[in-house]
């Protein structure tokens, strides 16, 4: 009869999860002292239950046991930073050599340290100096035809506000012409009004009075 095999999950029933705990404890523990007498090696076994309990295995001496874990911890840790510190040297020698070969490059593309290298790569630092002055040449041909670009559309902007303005110069005489006929139109319009107003109030013109008027005032007689 084939046994079942039994899934591996939390058991609800608290019963069974106890009498589950001592029977796995009791196979670890005789599987971890087998281990230790076939072998050879300190083992020890540490666990909790889920009420706290402690239960322990050692093979010979836990606090020895604990000790050496501690110590052979400790080394690893020394041997993890050295290696990390091993490491960035060996990152830094490298980052440092690179650095060095770009500006050595960077010296001989710019004329100096050429006596080291041989006539093949002389030949290809010629041939990079040339595609490089290329691109150059290249993109300040761009440059160029954009800043005309960009000159041309403000000359043709300066020509039409120019048209403007001399368009508007043009217009000034003729709006001067018109203010001064306006200006004529109210002095003429106001001399007629006052004249206007003379007539209205001395309707027969002027009466001049004679020589006598001052002899008249004095004997009290109407004059004019």
């Amino acid at each position: 009869m084939v046994r079942e095999k039994i899934q591996i999950k939390k058991i609800d029933n608290t019963a069974a999860r106890q009498v589950t705990f001592s029977k796995r404890r009791r196979g670890l523990f005789k599987k971890a002292a087998e281990l230790s007498v076939l072998c050879d090696a300190d083992v020890a076994l540490i666990v909790f239950s889920s009420t706290g309990k402690l239960f322990e295995f050692c093979s010979s001496s836990m606090k020895k046991i604990l000790d050496k874990h501690s110590t052979h911890s400790k080394n690893l840790e020394k041997q993890d930073q050295l290696s990390l510190d091993l490491n960035l040297d060996n990152k830094h020698v490298s980052l440092k050599k690179q650095v060095a070969e770009a500006s050595l490059q960077l010296r001989q593309m710019r004329g100096e340290a050429l006596e080291s290298l041989t006539l093949e790569e002389l030949q290809q630092l010629e041939k990079t100096l040339e595609t490089g002055l290329d691109r150059v040449v290249d993109r300040k041909g761009t440059q160029i035809m954009q800043q005309i670009s960009t000159l041309q559309q403000k000359a043709l902007q300066l020509a039409e506000e120019n048209v403007r303005l001399r368009q508007r110069a043009m217009e000034m005489p003729n709006l001067g012409k018109h203010i001064m006929a306006e200006k004529e139109n109210v002095v003429n319009e106001d001399g007629q009004s006052s004249e206007s107003v003379t007539n209205a109030l001395h309707p027969g013109g002027p009466q001049e009075c004679d020589d006598s008027s001052v002899t008249s005032l004095k004997l009290g007689l109407p004059y004019c």
